[in-house]
């Protein structure tokens, strides 16, 4: 684990003014001149206070799957990059143009769940508490809402990228940071992300020192888990102890560098077509990933990760041979520390002692 990266210093002024604006901002809400609005039911905020991935979503999965088994979910983000506007209902026929990549990706594999987007939480809360296909839900999950202030989650977790830590990083544009570091006090939880599963406890004690969480905070390391290969059009699921074809890698994410490791531990044949985070795969690109396909010699595959998989819907025109050999790779977070069962204590805690039952009663 390394926090070794630049900022642009030479940016620092233009950092100073957007610090001056964001933190008249945060003023405004603390002292009640911009409101935050509560609701009758259990509301999560997961996010993050800088730009890049932090693992929302592998996160926000997480959470779908501690609750979905005894609480009715339903899951609200903005869509980002999405063609539509307002409120959208994500249905089984929604597309990423519709809702987002990310969304997108969640309906797919928990199509049970309830999945909207809208760029108004607030208003996106109120729809989802109003129409009648969402009735009886127990606790809406805010994907990437952290400094969406308007709503005022019950339980805010705040995720940091473990290699590269807020106290240590800039705000934009020298470094990636949406607001001073000194926002993570509004977090009722914090989640340190992409950790190595072989953590020792001395980083684990020095990464706590430095983002020093207050009295009423809890702490959590989690680690990024890689899964079996999952086919996008057909075949079956298989470990990655078993590549050893040539591999074209085609990611459109903030950081691949983790995914490449993870490949590169089972085969070093790789090529990397990479495309700017949350990219939308045009009939070009297509042509350009069977392009690249076809210059690698047998046996190959083509590995995308779930994101990107969402985004790949022209991937139809890709050749039979191709379509065969195409694989996702998911990821699933994993709490260390043994601390997996307090985390999930403390989550379903939450839901439970705020449902809208209990408000009622």
């Amino acid at each position: 684990m390394s926090n070794d990266f630049n900022t642009n210093k030479w940016l620092l002024p233009v950092s100073w003014l957007y610090g001056f604006g964001v933190g008249v901002r945060n003023l405004l809400f603390d002292r009640g001149l911009l409101r935050s609005r509560s609701f009758d039911i259990p509301v999560i905020s997961v996010g993050n206070i800088s730009v890049g991935g932090t693992g929302k979503t592998p996160h926000v999965e997480y959470l779908i799957r501690l609750l979905r088994p005894d609480f009715k979910v339903a899951v609200l983000s903005r869509g980002y990059k999405r063609a539509t506007k307002g409120f959208v209902l994500a249905d089984n026929n929604s597309t990423s143009r519709d809702i987002g990549d990310e969304p997108k990706q969640i309906k797919s594999k928990f199509g049970d769940v309830v999945v909207a987007v809208d760029e108004d939480r607030c208003d996106g809360i109120e729809q989802l508490l109003a129409i009648p296909s969402t009735s009886g839900l127990d606790v809406v999950l805010l994907d990437d809402a952290y400094q969406h202030r308007y709503v005022k989650p019950g339980l805010s977790i705040l995720l940091v990228d473990s290699n590269r830590l807020i106290t240590d990083d800039a705000l934009l544009p020298a470094g990636r940071l949406r607001e001073p570091a000194s926002g993570k006090q509004r977090a009722d939880i914090i989640v340190v992300t992409k950790c190595r599963a072989d953590m020792s406890a001395s980083d684990i004690q020095r990464v706590t020192r430095a983002l020093a969480p207050a009295a009423h905070q809890e702490i959590f390391f989690s680690c990024m888990e890689y899964q079996r290969l999952q086919p996008l059009f057909c075949g079956e699921d298989r470990p990655l102890s078993q590549l050893d074809e040539n591999v074209l890698l085609v990611s459109g994410i903030a950081n691949p560098s983790p995914l490449l490791s993870e490949l590169r531990r089972h085969t070093s044949h790789i090529r990397h077509l990479s495309y700017p985070d949350h990219h939308h795969f045009t009939a070009s690109d297509i042509a350009a990933i069977q392009e690249a396909y076809e210059t690698l010699p047998p046996p190959r595959c083509i590995i995308t990760t779930e994101k990107d998989a969402a985004r790949l819907g022209n991937a139809k025109r890709l050749s039979d041979e191709a379509r065969r050999n195409i694989y996702q790779l998911p990821i699933r977070v994993r709490i260390l520390e043994n601390k997996q069962d307090l985390f999930d204590i403390k989550i379903k805690n939450y839901v439970s002692d705020h449902s809208r039952d209990r408000i009622l009663d």
